[in-house]
């Protein structure tokens, strides 16, 4: 009898398991780099059979969403920038870093060729430049981690920043901002990165003297509420091998931003035209019925 108890109790506990990672909630922080990445996983996800509901959040917003369970996944943890934001998530295990998905980015202040050959060459140098600058460094979205250290060296002093202002915007709208003062010949100092067509579209120098909270060349790593990966292991299998690219994510994000692409068309361009990286993606994954992941993908996205 207490045999047969556990068994039964054993079915429904994997029953439940089962029905619980039939959906996932991924956050897109609205940059267009993990807006790119997140299109792709939802593609290859609704191609297994999996039900996907992607929230747009800041990144402030997704980490305590994550530790509150109401999202599964973020494919957006640039490190080491979000550094301090995620670490007493992760030290608490409210917060579990499952895979790198992409290397060799970057993310600090840059600005124009014009201006480094006009002696704009590091943090340090950027109070010099004061007049040409108008006083303004452009961030983006408010609340972000990056902004808000610009905000620190500024109430510090730090690099004589004192009479600077940090203008917070929209990933485009701070883009918008850089395109016009160079059409018109201005200086302009903003927060840039890789992957980005923005490296393709502006002769950019990224400025040393932020390394403390920037560091060098970074990751981006996928993050998911504690425990997901072991309540849902086809899911954290896929998550654990889903790896991007510079190439991919600039070519992408170049078809998004400067061409008008919608990011679902793009990535869905992108994995029919590299299909032996979304197989690579799908090995040993099962549909959410337990079937052959590989050939449900195959069929589903036209590989």
């Amino acid at each position: 009898m207490k045999l047969v108890t556990t068994v039964s109790a054993l079915a429904l506990s994997t029953t439940a398991a089962f029905a619980d990672c039939d959906s996932v909630t991924m956050s897109d922080v609205g940059w267009t780099d993990i807006t790119t990445t997140t299109a792709a996983a939802k593609h290859v996800l609704e191609a297994l059979g999996y039900d996907v509901d992607v929230k747009v959040l800041s990144v402030p917003v997704t980490f305590a969403s994550l530790e509150s369970d109401d999202v599964d996944v973020f494919l957006g943890n640039w490190m080491p920038a979000q550094n301090g934001a995620i670490t007493p998530y992760l030290d608490s295990g409210e917060i579990e870093s499952i895979n790198t998905n992409l290397e060799g980015t970057k993310y600090t202040l840059a600005t124009t060729q014009a201006a480094w050959d006009a002696g704009l060459q590091s943090y340090a140098d950027i109070a010099r430049f004061e007049d040409e600058l108008d006083g303004k460094i452009y961030g983006i979205e408010p609340g972000n981690e990056g902004n808000a250290y610009l905000v620190s060296l500024i109430d510090e002093n730090k690099h004589g920043l004192e009479n600077f202002e940090v203008v917070e915007s929209s990933e485009q709208g701070m883009l918008a901002q850089a395109r016009r003062l160079v059409d018109d010949g201005e200086f302009i100092v903003f927060l840039g990165w890789e992957p980005h067509p923005m490296n393709a579209n502006f002769d950019l120098q990224y400025l040393p003297g932020g390394e403390d909270f920037f560091g060098g060349e970074g990751v981006v790593n996928t993050v998911t509420r504690k425990g997901f990966a072991e309540e849902c292991p086809n899911l954290g299998k896929l998550f654990g091998q889903m790896d991007f690219s510079l190439p991919m994510e600039n070519l992408i994000m170049g078809q998004i931003l400067d061409d008008g692409a919608d990011p679902e068309d793009a990535t869905l361009d992108w994995i029919r035209a590299n299909p032996d990286a979304v197989t690579a993606w799908v090995d040993g994954v099962t549909t959410v019925d337990g079937e052959d992941g590989t050939a449900a993908v195959k069929s589903e996205l036209g590989l």
